[in-house]
């Protein structure tokens, strides 16, 4: 029994020394975590966070290839306010977004509630729903493309001409290509929405649904009541990515309709585009760009008030 206070004695003597040593291991591998994320923030800093803040410098100057830029001050956004051809691709984007958005989250959130559901073969299923995600825009596309053939050898005119109606050009009328374009985005991708409702659905504990069963709560009221408040958090994380993916469009337009028809689907981003490869006024691109990004933050604020509360 003596030898136990000794010992203690002799622990309370090196405790300090001990500390320290332990101090400095964690500083040690605190320093060493710090070298190993040092090459991927440098990257990100790089080609990320550097592009953006010259872009904002850009967008106060005229800026074109082969040439110094000259600061002119707030003559790009001036003039960009005055710019009919912006204010038709605002409400070109706006008008696109109001349409893929409610499609892409109805369709994520249908889905993600079936396959969440106690169906056979679900991660077959969720695999298979998921793919169209994965798949190259460009390609995704290509194949919409052929679906919406104005003729009759396109997939859709031709299972409308099995009920005798007669072709539709999909992607030359003004008021039916952004509903068009919205289709082919909401089959290309939902699956990433549908597999976070999923996640979100899963992890609602079954003791709600449990509880309203008890309570005789129809299916309709226990996912009103239920089932749709416990998922507000996920809803506004769809709402914001979708949004801002929606803002951004610009593959499928460049592919599919190149802003086209009469600038019907001329987006924010194809605008972008055109100004800065096409006529190579870079400076006045980034003041569009600086624009676009202004746009989305204040939608995802509001986004954030409207669903995201406190959570």
């Amino acid at each position: 029994m003596a030898e136990k206070p000794a010992l203690a004695g002799r622990l309370r003597l090196a405790g300090p020394g001990w500390i320290r040593a332990r101090v400095r291991v964690r500083g040690t591998e605190v320093w060493a975590g710090y070298l190993f994320v040092l090459p991927v923030f440098v990257l990100y800093v790089v080609f990320q966070f550097g592009p953006a803040v010259a872009a904002f410098l850009l967008s106060f100057t005229n800026y074109e290839v082969g040439s110094n830029p000259q600061l002119i001050g707030l003559t790009n956004y001036l003039h960009l306010f005055q710019d009919q051809t912006f204010w038709t691709s605002v409400r070109v984007t706006v008008t696109y977004t109001l349409i893929s958005v409610p499609l892409i989250t109805l369709l994520a959130l249908g889905l993600g509630l079936l396959l969440s559901s106690g169906l056979r073969f679900l991660a077959t299923y969720r695999a298979v729903f998921f793919l169209p995600y994965v798949t190259s825009t460009v390609m995704a596309a290509l194949i919409w493309l052929y679906i919406l053939d104005p003729t009759n050898q396109g997939l859709l005119n031709a299972t409308l001409g099995a009920f005798h109606i007669q072709p539709i050009a999909w992607l030359q009328v003004p008021r039916l290509v952004l509903p068009a374009l919205a289709l082919m985005s909401a089959w290309k991708g939902f699956g990433y929405s549908m597999m976070i409702f999923v996640a979100g659905l899963m992890s609602i504990p079954h003791v709600y649904a449990e509880a309203a069963d008890v309570d005789g709560a129809s299916w309709t009221q226990r996912f009103l009541h239920v089932t749709l408040p416990l998922l507000r958090p996920i809803f506004f994380f769809v709402l914001v990515i979708e949004t801002i993916s929606s803002f951004q469009v610009f593959d499928a337009v460049y592919v599919m309709t190149s802003g086209g028809p009469a600038r019907a689907s001329f987006t924010l981003v194809y605008m972008l585009y055109t100004q800065g490869f096409e006529y190579f006024n870079y400076g006045y691109a980034c003041a569009v760009g600086v624009m676009l990004f202004l746009i989305i933050f204040g939608l995802s604020i509001a986004q954030r008030r409207l669903l995201g509360g406190e959570d």
